[in-house]
């Protein structure tokens, strides 16, 4: 973990359902509940960043740089389409917010500087917070001796 972390927050707006097409409808209905049927929300992205204090900035982070990223691999790809029906990258996942924040994780992990992301949350709603942090490490996964 570095000395500093940075979190910047984006809006998008999205449709979508919940629906997984293994299941037939009644199940679907039964496990998503109102969730299954076509809605959307204004989305609130969070993405937490580190890095360490560079002398000659005072910042850990170049801001620029985070929002021209998120920008790119995720806001253009999101902001205003239907999730779960025009988002080619999507066409396999159940958009709920887990999988949402995983997505985006992986779709700025290779766009940020190594190591520097630490956290993609999604909010959806005032209830809910979908956050995540990475795979854990087959170090940090072993069980003690």
């Amino acid at each position: 973990m570095s000395a500093f972390r940075l979190t910047r927050s984006y809006h998008f707006s999205a449709g979508h359902c919940l629906a997984n097409p293994d299941l037939g409808q009644d199940e679907n209905a039964r496990i998503y509940g109102q969730c299954y049927r076509q809605h959307g929300h204004n989305y609130l992205l969070e993405v937490t960043v580190g890095g360490e204090l560079d002398p000659a900035t005072g910042m850990s982070v170049d801001l620029g740089v985070v929002d021209a990223v998120v920008e790119k691999a995720v806001l253009k790809r999101v902001d205003h389409y239907d999730l779960s029906a025009t988002v080619p990258e999507l066409r396999d996942v159940i958009t709920t917010g887990e999988n949402l924040a995983r997505t985006f994780w992986d779709w700025l992990i290779p766009a940020l500087p190594p190591g520097s992301l630490e956290r993609v949350a999604v909010v959806e709603t005032a209830n809910n917070v979908f956050e995540y942090c990475g795979a854990p490490t087959a170090e940090a996964s072993r069980e003690p001796r």
